[in-house]
């Protein structure tokens, strides 16, 4: 039997969620506490592989295990007694044994947070980017809505990336503020190449800085260069909030 877990997690202690040689990593944390209740090596394939410092609250991981002896329904609560606080399994299912987490998803949801103040907010460091300049929000708005479709996003790739296409289609991208100075981009995608997400965060802030103009984003889509595109934002305002999968992607009879 296979096992989907949803996972969430403050990224702010590990080095991200692939286990590492010389670090501790989400992933290896898990590991242990299945490892610990079934009493055998366990591991997990996951949805999403998050950088170091980057949160969730939805990240999917599965593994197998015949021999679970407890209930699919106390499952997390037994699972959360085994590992830190800053990571906590909030639901489990079974799915069929040929279900990928990674490449049966059929959308992702992230959302980059931004505190644009004269002064930071020291409850809010560890959660979103602090900028001191004031932000034109209506721009951003504008801006973060001419990333929805199909398009190649090279412009939007971080070096280091193994993707071998970077077109990738974004269903809605927007920006609202959530609390006064709190800014709030989320982006739904079937999928996002490395640092995808930071750098249109990055893009969208130049935006609100009067750097680039809204009118600007598609002319540097198409110019599939790294160079015009806005900084990589720093990995803490970034949370993977979603990972959505089509029902007959879960089913054994699917």
């Amino acid at each position: 039997m296979q096992i989907l877990l949803t996972v969430a997690y403050d990224g702010t202690a590990y080095a991200g969620w692939q286990r590492q040689q010389n670090a501790i990593a989400v992933q290896q944390r898990l590991e242990e506490a299945l490892s610990t209740l079934l009493s055998r090596p366990i591991t997990i394939n996951a949805a999403s592989r998050t950088d170091a410092g980057v949160h969730a609250l939805g990240q999917r991981a599965a593994f197998f295990a015949d021999d679970l002896r407890v209930s699919l329904k106390k499952l997390p609560q037994v699972i959360n007694g085994l590992l830190p606080p800053d990571i906590s399994v909030t639901a489990a299912q079974a799915v069929c044994d040929n279900f990928n987490p990674r490449f049966d998803a059929e959308y992702k949801i992230y959302t980059y947070n931004t505190y644009c103040a004269a002064t930071p907010n020291p409850l809010l460091r560890r959660y979103s980017a602090y900028v001191p300049q004031m932000l034109d929000i209506q721009a951003m708005k504008k801006a973060a809505g001419m990333f929805a479709g199909r398009h190649d996003f090279a412009a939007f790739m971080a070096t280091g990336s193994s993707a071998k296409t970077t077109v990738r289609e974004i269903f809605s991208c927007d920006v609202r503020e959530t609390q006064p100075g709190l800014i709030a981009l989320t982006i739904t995608g079937n999928g996002f190449l490395y640092n995808m997400v930071r750098i249109i965060a990055g893009t969208v802030l130049y935006v609100g800085l009067g750097k680039i103009l809204p009118q600007d984003i598609p002319m540097i889509i198409s110019s599939c260069d790294r160079t015009k595109a806005g900084k990589t934002m720093p990995p803490e305002g970034l949370t993977l909030v979603e990972v959505g999968y089509k029902q007959d992607k879960l089913l054994c009879n699917g």
